[in-house]
């Protein structure tokens, strides 16, 4: 599972969506419902996020016994969760520029880059997605792609994170009684992912499948409409074939905190 982006593009998107973040929770305001996350507030996604900064910076400057409860807490109490959450921001990039290139760290995917790498990757895809639950919250409703200023080679590096690091995991809840083949294919970038899901893990592999027969379902759209919608922040994938594959993705795939 390489990543397909330079270090210096990671770190800039943890920036900016960083940035983008916490301006629309500003906008929002911190009482305000996120509808992409509807058990969370604004005050407790910008909780979420800087704990998972300072999470991740702890990982990569190997410091132990992170307490996860406690940096959450944190952020709800903080005078100003918003300068807060910057204050992560900024400290998470400085530790990813701050670790050498070959340092060991902890990784918690498969086939993972090395820790510098995975974890600018890691941090610039949650810190994106949870920009978009803000954005939400702000306008009232899940974005549209064309409300969301992220590159379509960003957004195909993100569906590839997702669709060969985190859906294959066992702990994944995407099974099915019956053998099915899924193809991910972006209109914009070129890419495709093939994915069979069946009662045992996922197997995915970069590429469309090269067996004899048609997937059983088609995602399509570009790169942004389908990382939006695999992360289940959007509406806007197309599918050809079995339409129930879409619904079935949208209960079973959740990637959470622990």
């Amino acid at each position: 599972m390489p990543a397909h982006l330079a270090l210096e593009d990671y770190t800039a998107a943890i920036a900016d969506s960083g940035a983008a973040l916490r301006t629309a929770a500003e906008r929002a305001g911190l009482g305000a419902r996120v509808p992409t996350c509807p058990d969370w507030t604004v005050a407790d996604l910008v909780a979420h996020q800087g704990m998972v900064h300072r999470w991740a910076a702890a990982a990569l400057r190997g410091e132990s016994g992170f307490d996860a409860e406690a940096r959450h807490a944190d952020g709800l109490a903080a005078p100003d969760p918003l300068a807060w959450l910057s204050d992560g921001v900024d400290a998470l990039v400085e530790a990813v520029r701050a670790t050498p290139e070959d340092a060991e760290a902890p990784v918690f995917l498969k086939d993972a880059p090395r820790p510098r790498l995975f974890w600018a990757r890691r941090q610039a895809h949650e810190t994106a997605v949870h920009s978009v639950d803000a954005l939400a919250a702000a306008l009232e409703r899940p974005p549209r792609a064309a409300d969301v200023p992220l590159p379509p080679a960003f957004a195909a590096d993100g569906i590839d994170e997702l669709l060969c690091g985190f859906v294959p995991r066992r702990k994944s809840g995407l099974r099915s009684p019956e053998s099915r083949t899924l193809l991910v294919r972006t209109d914009d970038t070129g890419h495709a992912w093939s994915l069979r899901v069946s009662p045992e893990p996922v197997v995915a592999e970069a590429g469309p499948s090269g067996g004899p027969h048609s997937p059983d379902a088609v995602f399509g759209g570009t790169a942004l409409q389908l990382y939006l919608a695999l992360w289940n922040r959007g509406d806007e994938a197309a599918v050809d074939g079995l339409p129930e594959l879409l619904e079935q993705w949208r209960s079973q795939v959740r990637v959470t905190w622990g």
